[in-house]
């Protein structure tokens, strides 16, 4: 599979896609007002411990104090044991070293906890750790051993090392000396941030993490990305200079692209992005998605449309499944959703059919880099899953909520406005009794009182016994309305 990683960059945004054989797959946006934080550590301040929350607030120096749990309180290793008492751990004022594994989201604060890691290309260091851990999705088990083999020996070669590793994907197949200077590095810096824990008050930051730019070389670059095109001069040069520091076999994939045609139209990534916004999804076959995210989670429902199928209904409805499933995982990437995700596949009655396309979502999402988790078929046909949420979605980055309907997603019909008109009138009848009434409302409102509400107009002028004139207001919106008392 072929693919490569276009990024954008202007000077208060900075844009990352990944395509892979010509179709985008996922994106980030990065401004610098609403740089997200995860994986920055910081040097907090408790201002309020909540016992029967089982949790804590804590000022790091940003817009909102952050949230922490008892549980991310607990010392390594103990992740099934209960949490003890919240102000057994923590009390107000106290000064406490946190990693953000959140972003704000919404009205919520960052998310922390004090189980610290420093991630880098091969290895992520633990400071409070005492383990070497290998990634689930290095599948080969003596491979695996070779890997664990390699760290612990460079460990144990540095005296007074306190923590512990955890070997990331992206070492399968490197060599011990590769590995070696990736926890030289992680240990370099974590004596940075130790010397800045001694010296800083609180709040302030002690680490964050790298740029948009090398976060995705670091964290995104697998086998099959071809190469990197950036479109900013000083940023590709930077961009090299980190490649040859640490990841030096990626450096001669860099470019810098200095087109006319801006980056973002190769491959129609600026047309996908737009798509990505819109509620339906389309598929090839004439079928498509409708994807709506919620406070609670995002559901996902699955329609033939257009498609008719050449065989069977249960064929047709078993081949629209199937394209659904690598469409949803895709999705899903590209979007950035997270955290509960209910999937409406169309019913198959063939429990074979539903093990396939479950096989084959299962299949598309290996290729996502958020941790997953799927369940099987419900009892009501639903697919239940859970995407690691860390950031907030596209659209969340990308929009906000409508201030005509208020995120509602619909708007009154210019009949059930005329109707909350004539209620108003009767109201401010009985309570002023004025010689006139001039409504001001939207063209559509307007227009339907003038036609098809006409003789209700006159049978309340008849009923109150005064006039009622309409103004067009081209500013309003469908459900706005001003009832003047003349």
């Amino acid at each position: 599979m072929s693919g490569e990683i276009l990024i954008n960059m202007t000077p208060m945004e900075t844009r990352v896609a990944v395509v892979e054989n010509g179709v985008l797959q996922e994106a980030w946006i990065e401004r610098d007002q609403c740089r997200g934080i995860v994986s920055n550590i910081y040097m907090g301040k408790v201002v309020r411990v909540l016992p029967g929350m089982q949790a804590a607030f804590v000022d790091i120096g940003q817009s909102r104090t952050a949230f922490i749990h008892a549980h991310e309180l607990m010392p390594a290793g103990h992740p099934g044991q209960e949490a003890a008492p919240i102000r057994t751990l923590v009390h107000e004022g106290q000064a406490l070293v946190v990693q953000v594994i959140k972003d704000p989201m919404g009205t919520k604060g960052a998310r922390l906890t004090t189980e610290l890691s420093i991630p880098s290309r091969y290895l992520v260091y633990m400071p409070g750790a005492a383990y070497t851990g290998v990634s689930q999705r290095i599948e080969d088990e003596m491979e695996r051993e070779r890997l664990r083999n390699m760290v612990n020996a460079q460990a144990s070669a540095r005296d007074g090392l306190v923590g512990g590793f955890i070997i990331r994907t992206a070492a399968e197949g490197v060599d011990e000396q590769s590995l070696a200077a990736d926890m030289q590095f992680l240990l370099r810096l974590w004596r940075k941030i130790e010397v800045a824990r001694r010296e800083t008050k609180a709040p302030a930051v002690l680490y964050e993490d790298l740029a948009l730019p090398t976060r995705t070389l670091r964290d995104v670059m697998r086998e099959g990305i071809e190469r990197i095109r950036i479109d900013s001069r000083e940023n590709h040069d930077r961009l090299r200079d980190f490649a040859r520091e640490l990841m030096p076999a990626l450096e001669s994939r860099i470019e810098y692209y200095p087109g006319e045609r801006p980056l973002f139209d190769l491959f129609s990534v600026e047309d996908e992005l737009q798509r990505a916004l819109e509620r339906r999804a389309d598929l090839k076959s004439g079928g498509y998605l409708i994807i709506d995210q919620t406070e609670a989670m995002t559901t996902i429902d699955v329609n033939t449309g257009a498609f008719v199928g050449h065989r069977n209904l249960e064929e047709t409805i078993f081949k629209t499944n199937l394209e659904a499933a690598t469409a949803i995982a895709r999705q899903l990437r590209l979007r950035n959703l997270g955290g509960i995700i209910i999937i409406d596949f169309i019913d198959m009655l063939d429990s074979d059919h539903q093990r396939q396309v479950l096989r084959v979502l299962e299949k598309a999402l290996e290729r996502d880099y958020a941790r997953t988790r799927l369940s099987g078929v419900t009892e009501l046909g639903l697919v239940q899953m859970t995407r690691k949420r860390t950031r907030e979605s596209l659209e969340h980055v990308l929009c906000e909520a409508c201030p005509v309907c208020k995120g509602r997603g619909t708007l009154k019909t210019p009949e059930t406005v005329c109707y909350e008109i004539f209620r108003e009138i009767m109201r401010e009848e009985r309570a002023y009794s004025p010689e006139t009434y001039l409504v001001m409302a939207a063209q559509s409102v307007v227009d339907r009182l003038h036609e098809e509400e006409s003789t209700a107009v006159a049978d309340l002028e008849s009923f109150i016994g005064k006039t009622i004139r309409f103004q067009v207001e081209q500013h309003y919106c469908q459900e706005q309305y001003d009832i003047v008392l003349m």
